[in-house]
């Protein structure tokens, strides 16, 4: 189980609270997709993914991003239970649709880099460190399956 202070607590929720979910998470998704260029392989249906426009604009890169970005509420309403909350979804991910788990982190990475983006100077050393111990705790429980 994770120890969390009540800062990291504190500034969890203060971040998902203050977050436009509909433009943090196409552009997280869409920084993944160019930057790791490999992880488009699971998103053959999307269409066209062929450049960094195509890509940014793609509807449904766009609705996964949302997606995406709704499902960490459960991390953040069940903080001290975030390995059975994504039980299921680690299995999906594992035995339907094979996804490396190592896509986990550099997902969680990019949300990083554009989250980071949007806070600016807010986003002290200290708020990315709460950040990103609660993210690696998901992308843990994400990948749990695989173990």
């Amino acid at each position: 189980m994770v120890e969390w202070t009540d800062f990291e607590r504190a500034t969890i929720k203060d971040i998902f609270s203050k977050l436009e979910y509909d433009v943090v998470g196409p552009a997280t998704l869409a920084r993944c997709l160019v930057v790791y260029p490999w992880t488009q392989r699971y998103f053959g249906k999307f269409g066209n993914l062929y450049n960094a426009a195509a890509i940014a604009e793609n509807a449904m890169v766009s609705k996964h991003g949302t997606t995406i970005l709704h499902g960490l509420d459960r991390a953040v309403k069940n903080m001290d239970d975030i390995k059975n909350t994504y039980a299921e979804l680690s299995v999906l991910h594992s035995e339907k649709l094979h996804v490396d788990p190592d896509n986990f982190q550099l997902l969680a990475d990019c949300l990083t880099i554009v989250v980071a983006g949007r806070f600016g100077n807010t986003f002290t050393g200290e708020v990315q460190a709460a950040f990103q111990k609660f993210l690696s705790v998901v992308v843990s429980s994400l990948g749990r399956q695989y173990h």
